[in-house]
């Protein structure tokens, strides 16, 4: 396979790997939501746990915006 077609296969996964962190957080603030909605008074626990699995979910969604522009520009 020539180069331009290896890059291009790579930036398509890295299209594909972007998906996943992104599903990640619908998930993360729909249950967190959900369990806001049954359970009111633990909103502050639920709210910390939220943030901070967003947080580890957006690092990952970080780390492949990094790899895809290493592909894009390397």
């Amino acid at each position: 396979m020539e180069i331009e077609a290896v890059r291009l296969w790579a930036m398509m996964g890295a299209m594909i790997a972007m998906i996943g962190p992104a599903i990640g957080i619908g998930m993360i603030g729909a249950k967190a939501t959900e369990a806001i909605g049954r359970n009111p008074e633990a909103t502050p626990k639920i709210q910390t746990a939220m943030i901070l699995a967003i947080a580890f979910t957006e690092a990952v969604a970080i780390y492949v915006l990094v790899v895809a522009l290493i592909i894009r520009f390397v």
